[in-house]
């Protein structure tokens, strides 16, 4: 049984330091999330949140921001943070291929391997766009992303200290132990009011098929697992790790 026990934990510290070897990370990243990371723990706390949770992102166009959620200890996600974007490509709708400078929107979502701690925009996460989806409907474009820098071609920039934060708690949730966070985004709030502002808009009925994981997230405070049927998107409840 000792034996039996000291083989497990052997191969539990591989495993670990494994995971952390092969994180990615830079001395600028390094840096920057040295910056924030006492006051993050210490708006966390005030808002009964712990840093290291897991996350959720939305975004949104037509307001230009960008949602922070973290699962709070009932397993449902709360508002943490509401960051305004600097700036994003294109206008209202989904990108449709590669040079149409047109930021995306669907949902997506990020692993360590999307982190890019080296990037020319300051630090990045790619949202892994064409996805499912948007393969389906032959959607070409590659390196879509969220950084910082404030210049976009087609990708959601925030401010250098803004990109901070978020790439902060990013990390801290991934290297707690959540395999992805998923990155939702709209072109505004999809209630029925706005939505119906934009009946006759060229892209309603694909808004339509937003508005129901959209739903989902706004009744649940989960988001949902998200697969694609017959070239639709598809809702269904998530794992309590995401």
């Amino acid at each position: 049984m000792l034996l039996r026990n000291t083989i497990f934990f052997l191969i539990f510290l591989v495993t670990d330091n494994a995971m952390a070897t092969n994180f990615p990370t830079s001395e600028r990243s390094q840096k920057s999330i040295a910056l924030v990371e006492d006051s993050l723990r210490k708006q966390l706390k005030q808002k009964e949140l712990e840093y290291g949770s897991s996350i959720f992102i939305r975004i949104f166009k037509l307001s230009s921001k960008l949602e922070v959620w973290m699962k709070n200890r009932d397993g449902k996600y709360k508002l943490f943070k509401e960051y305004p974007i600097c700036t994003f490509s294109g206008e209202l709708g989904p990108k449709l291929r590669q040079g149409d400078r047109q930021s995306p929107e669907g949902f997506y979502f990020v692993n360590q391997s999307r982190l890019n701690p080296w990037s020319q925009f300051h630090l990045s996460f790619n949202l892994g766009y064409p996805n499912a989806y948007e393969r389906f409907h032959g959607r070409t474009g590659s390196a879509l992303m969220v950084h910082g820098n404030c210049v976009s071609i087609g990708c959601y920039a925030m401010t250098d200290p803004l990109i901070n934060e978020i790439y902060a708690l990013s990390v801290a949730a991934l290297k707690a132990g959540q395999p992805f966070f998923r990155v939702h985004v709209f072109p505004f709030e999809l209630e029925n009011k706005q939505l119906e502002e934009f009946r006759q808009h060229k892209w309603y009925n694909f808004w339509l098929n937003l508005k129901e994981g959209f739903d989902y997230f706004e009744t649940h405070r989960v988001p949902p697992n998200v697969e694609v049927s017959n070239g639709r998107y598809v809702f269904g409840s998530s794992s309590q790790a995401d």
